[in-house]
Parts: C-alpha cells; sequence; structure tokens
C-alpha cells in the first residue's frame, strides 16, 4: 500500500492551487486562499494526512494534521 501524500496550499499566478505533495500538477485552482484551505482539508481529513498552507511568498505559514502524528503533544 502507497503511503498519502501531505496537501500544500500554495500561490498560483495570482490564484490559489491544493497540491498532492510531490506532484507537478494542482489538484485544484481556486481564486482565494480561504476557498483553497477548505478544499484542502476535506482532502487532508480523508486521506488522514497533513496540510501545509504557505503565504504568497511560498514560505509555510501554517500546519494543521489530520493523520496520526508520530509526536503527538503530551497531556
Amino acid at each position: 500500500m502507497s503511503k498519502s501524500k501531505n496537501q500544500h496550499v500554495v500561490p498560483h499566478d495570482g490564484e490559489w492551487a491544493v497540491k498532492k505533495e510531490g506532484s507537478g500538477r494542482a489538484t485544484t485552482v481556486v481564486p482565494t486562499q480561504k476557498e483553497a484551505i477548505e478544499k484542502a482539508k476535506k482532502i487532508a481529513k480523508n486521506q488522514n494526512v497533513e496540510l501545509l498552507i504557505h503565504g504568497r511568498d511560498g514560505q509555510i505559514r501554517e500546519r494543521e494534521s489530520y493523520g496520526s502524528d508520530p509526536h503527538p503533544p503530551k497531556g
């Protein structure tokens, strides 16, 4: 069984794309980052993977984990 890949929300030609980690093609392209995050969250939850949200500069600004976290918080 192949391991699912994390989902990324990234800037894409003035719009926002949801991309699977390691893929050159976008799963979907939408006008707003909010819309891309909503779509990516659904995919990440369904696949039990991590969601990485990038800013306009391409740097990761937020992460959300929907999978089995190898380092879960204590308590």
